[in-house]
């Protein structure tokens, strides 16, 4: 239009045109409209995946679903068992690899042979707290092979794998965790075609691929190709693992003690860590009112006797 005056008949057209174009979204629409739940809008949980993990058949009479869930941050994996209930998920057991240390294993806490001895821990400790630690042994040597317990007098413990958004691709951590479970021996169902070392091509689980996953070979194997070719980056990549004196032919055997040690005595042990009796403040405290007119009259009587001696000096 761009300052023009519009004729009669422009003026009629223009109102006809606009006056079938559709709303879109009406105020219906908006007076309706619900907000999803907070940790979808943030990107961290998958409700779809959840609620058929977490539903129970009514004739179950509240018996509790239980999940094994496997979570990974920069510096550790974390393994739980939870259930969930009206008031929200109850932690059964849960199994870190920061606390493999203890146990051995004092560099690498996030490789997949590291999640395969989380899994393995939180399995025995579950069945420790259970007591059904000495009627399930689970697989006692980790060879590799698809391992699914066999039910005895007393059911397995089954619970449900949950890997949350991780990309579920073949030899994802999340299946080491998961390998360790069955290892350790939990009922979890499963399928061989996602641990690392099966075959696209022939449909099969390549056992010896598989087993130099759960011993760290895929590591000490990057160990010695540095070592060769890159001798500075070897020395920053695995300074850790120097400083401990620990070169790539040492790998299988730390991994070995590390699952025997878990074996023996998987229970959790409070942290050796002093209480911490004085919390470190990031804002200033709060005064009193006392406390600031006390400080309003100091600085009155701070300029006061600066002007005093000001004049003394003239």
């Amino acid at each position: 239009m761009g300052g023009e005056v519009m004729t009669d008949e422009a003026t009629v057209l223009f109102m006809s045109e606009t006056a079938f174009a559709k709303a879109q979204k009406t105020r219906a629409y908006y007076k309706r409209f619900q907000v999803k739940y907070k940790r979808r809008r943030d990107g961290k949980t998958d409700y779809r995946a959840r609620i058929r993990l977490i539903n129970q058949d009514k004739n179950k009479y509240n018996t509790p679903k239980y999940r094994f869930v496997v979570r990974f941050s920069n510096k550790d994996v974390v393994a739980q068992i939870i259930h969930s209930t009206i008031a929200g998920d109850h932690v059964m057991a849960a199994a870190y690899s920061h606390e493999l240390s203890r146990y051995g294993l004092e560099v690498g806490h996030t490789n997949y042979a590291a999640a395969y001895c989380t899994g393995l821990l939180l399995a025995r400790r579950v069945l420790k707290m259970l007591e059904l630690d000495e009627e399930y042994q689970g697989n006692v040597e980790a060879s590799g092979e698809d391992y699914t317990v066999e039910p005895a007098d007393r059911r397995p413990f089954r619970a449900l794998l949950d890997v949350g958004l991780v990309r579920t691709t073949t030899g994802n951590r999340v299946f080491g965790a998961l390998k360790g479970a069955l290892d350790g021996g939990l009922d979890i169902p499963h399928s061989e075609k996602r641990f690392a070392g099966f075959s696209k091509d022939s449909k099969q689980l390549d056992a010896e691929v598989h087993r130099k996953y759960l011993y760290g070979g895929h590591i000490a194997s990057y160990m010695r190709s540095l070592q060769e070719d890159e001798p500075e980056k070897y020395q920053t990549h695995f300074s850790q693992y120097l400083k401990r004196g620990l070169g790539p032919d040492d790998i299988e055997e730390v991994y070995k003690k590390v699952h025997a040690a878990i074996r023996a005595d998987p229970t959790a042990k409070k942290s050796d860590k002093p209480a911490q009796t004085q919390h470190k403040r990031y804002n200033p405290k709060r005064l009193t009112f006392d406390e600031r007119r006390q400080k309003l009259i100091d600085r009155l009587k701070a300029l006061n006797s600066a002007a005093d001696e000001d004049d003394d000096d003239e």
